[in-house]
Formats: C-alpha cells, structure tokens, sequence
C-alpha cells in the first residue's frame, strides 16, 4: 500500500513539533518509517524485488542518519520519536 496524501498529512499532524512543520526530524523520521514499512510488506511477498530492497536499504539509511542527528542534538526527542513508533526493542 502507498502512502496516500491522507496518511501523510496525518502523521505530519501527529509528529509535527509546531503549526505547519512538515520538515522536522521526527515527521521525516515517521514519514520514512512508514515507508519503511510499507516497502518491508511488499518484499515478504516479492522477495526477487530487487530494485525496492534497494530503494528500502536507503529509506533506512536516510533514517538512520535523522535518528543520529537527533541523539546529537536533543536526547528527549530522540526517546520520545523512537517509544512512539516502536524502533527498538
């Protein structure tokens, strides 16, 4: 399943540290993770896929790197992103 406007536009509402953010680290990181979900869905079916493994290594790297920057630079929004889309175990 893509991500539709409508989906978009509600984890932007969720995430969002302020009216009208949409490009903060936690909304990217949500967005992203939702993606990353998507896409990890789609390859349990169509496992020769190739081309989205791919496009998946480099969703989760990109997220990787906003995780990062986030622990550098606020802890408590690290946590907080991090409990509330359940990234580690």
């Amino acid at each position: 399943m893509a991500l539709t406007k409508e989906r978009k536009a509600e984890i932007i509402k969720k995430f969002a540290r302020n009216e009208g953010d949409t490009g903060s680290a936690e909304v990217q990181i949500a967005i992203l993770t939702e993606e990353i979900n998507n896409l990890t869905e789609h390859l349990k079916e169509h496992s020769h896929d190739f081309h989205s493994r791919r496009g998946l290594l480099k969703k989760v790297g990109q997220r990787r790197s906003l995780l990062n920057y986030l622990v550098k630079n606020d802890v408590t929004r690290y946590r907080t992103i991090v409990k509330e889309l359940g990234l580690r175990k």
